[in-house]
């Protein structure tokens, strides 16, 4: 009986024993995407902040300045553009920018406001196909090959769907990478453009031709393309930051199922050794 437990019980060592190779080979795969997205997302920030700079100097110089891209329209759909992991394994990560999400899609709802939703990564199409929003677009992973090029194109679908009128607003959900133990769930107001700095001040004397508002409007599809990639490498690396700490705790938690295992298997054989010593004793006690 002694040997039978013991056999399972090394069975069941190897088994986790192999679970953990694949749970620290996943863990050292994270930590080397983690890098490299975090490079990419260091270099694409002062790209962005320079565009913005400029729009904003833009806004500020310009006298009576007007545009489409910066006051809510009454009408149109809000569209929500949620960004999401394309793999699971990784804890909550994807559940908390959900949860943002959803949460401002009843309230605009409540408003009075047509929700529609625009999905990047393969967890958040997932998500939002079971949910009843209208979907206008899907990208599944890019999170990974996400390039310039590729987030200009969602950016012109986007501002197309604007300028046609069908859109009064546009906000953006992700996850920003706080550090490598803390993701954190955040939401931006992309369309109408917030937080566009006025300048009370002297004019500058820049002329923008044909006029401040047209360059300013054919700033936005840079604009918001900039915001995309930023926001997608920035998920990405949390995504991986999130899967990292999820299979380190997996890997640290098959150890110390192994350490258990292991002692209840040493008490199992020291068990069985006993066993056998005391028939040995027994039976030359009889023979005696």
């Amino acid at each position: 009986m002694a040997g039978a437990n013991m056999k399972a019980i090394k069975r069941r060592i190897k088994s986790v024993e192999s679970t953990m190779q694949i749970t620290k080979a996943m863990e050292l795969v994270s930590s080397s995407k983690l890098r490299h997205a975090k490079e990419r997302a260091e270099k694409a920030v002062p790209f962005f902040n320079l565009l913005y700079q400029t729009m904003s100097e833009i806004a500020s110089d310009a006298v009576g300045f007007r545009s489409a891209y910066i006051t809510l329209r009454e009408t149109g759909a809000a569209l929500l553009i949620v960004i999401a992991g394309d793999r699971g394994l990784a804890g909550g990560f994807n559940l908390n920018v959900f949860r943002r999400a959803d949460a401002r899609a009843k309230e605009l709802t409540a408003e009075g406001r047509e929700v529609v939703v625009m999905t990047v990564g393969r967890k958040a199409q997932e998500h939002y196909a079971k949910s009843g929003y209208r979907i206008l677009g899907s990208f599944d992973n890019v999170g990974e090959s996400i390039n310039p090029h590729t987030a200009l194109r969602m950016s012109e679908h986007i501002v197309h769907l604007f300028d046609e009128g069908h859109l009064a607003l546009v906000e953006l959900f992700f996850t920003n990478l706080v550090s490598p133990l803390v993701q954190e769930a955040r939401e931006m107001t992309v369309i109408p453009v917030p937080n566009l700095e006025h300048n009370t001040g002297l004019q500058s004397l820049t002329n923008y031709e044909p006029s401040p508002e047209a360059v300013f409007d054919s700033l936005i599809p840079q604009y918001l393309a900039g915001i995309l990639y930023c926001t997608i490498v920035d998920t990405y690396a949390s995504e991986q930051a999130a899967r990292r700490m999820a299979m380190e705790n997996a890997t640290d938690n098959a150890q110390e199922m192994i350490d258990d295992l292991s002692l209840k298997y040493n008490r199992a054989r020291q068990a069985s050794i006993t066993q056998e010593l005391t028939e040995i004793v027994a039976g030359a006690n009889a023979q005696g």
